[in-house]
């Protein structure tokens, strides 16, 4: 039976990778480290992971590269990206793509043990079980809280990562409600991958790209001019 979160650490700093192996273990976590794409492919093949630090800048295919694979084939693995300090387009585009955070080097191990935790708490890999299960209906279609799970009205499940599920929970909860960029990151707990102005928007582009028919005219989510955006549907809690 699993017992701890499984670590998949991807750099081509050899140095970086025993670090962070080493450090992550004596906590607690199961670690492996791969140096490109391919080697990352062979570990997930062999073992279950539950959460990829995946290194932007990687010989051969980038970071970026392989977070969009991982997620145009519904990976549900979490993801963490490490940047360069001073790149923030390297940041919006991890998390356009489906990242779960990212963190700028050089980083500390501490900080990096801080977001891994915080990301796997929102996917469900360290949380305490729920009380009861709480299930939102809207439009259709189904949001399973204590499963993290979010079933469109064609009964077909749509992968979301742990900022959006998160996102969408706070959407629905308040549905009808116009909130603020401010008032949506206070809400959803202001850590990890919803931490900043900027990540509810690509955050928002994310879900009614998963969610909405036309994108561009979205009717669940809808931008309100000089003020945030409003959850249109009525949702109703079981």
């Amino acid at each position: 039976m699993k017992t701890e979160p499984h670590i998949l650490v991807v750099d081509d700093d050899r140095g970086i990778r025993d670090l962070l192996q080493e450090f992550f273990r004596k906590r607690g976590l199961a670690t492996s480290v791969a140096g490109d794409g391919a080697e990352m492919e062979a570990v997930m093949r062999r073992t279950p992971v539950d959460l990829v630090v995946l290194d932007v800048m990687l010989p051969g295919r980038s970071g970026l590269e392989l977070c969009r694979e991982l997620r145009a084939r519904q990976s549900p693995v979490a993801i963490i990206m490490l940047t360069a300090v001073n790149e923030t387009t390297d940041r919006v585009v991890g998390l356009e793509i489906g990242a779960d955070d990212y963190v700028p080097k050089p980083f500390d191990p501490r900080e990096l043990l801080a977001r891994i935790r915080a990301v796997l708490r929102r996917n469900g890999g360290e949380a305490k079980p729920l009380p009861q299960r709480q299930v939102w209906r809207f439009c259709g279609w189904t949001m399973d809280c204590s499963r993290r799970r979010l079933v469109a009205p064609d009964d077909v499940r749509v992968e979301l990562t742990a900022a959006e599920f998160n996102l969408l929970h706070t959407f629905v909860r308040c549905a009808q409600r116009v909130l603020t960029r401010d008032q949506l990151i206070e809400l959803t707990g202001g850590d990890g991958g919803i931490s900043y102005d900027r990540s509810i928007d690509i955050l928002v582009s994310r879900l009614r790209r998963k969610m909405e028919d036309n994108p561009k005219s979205p009717k669940l989510i809808q931008t309100v001019r000089s003020g945030g955006y409003q959850f249109l549907p009525e949702a109703v809690a079981e």
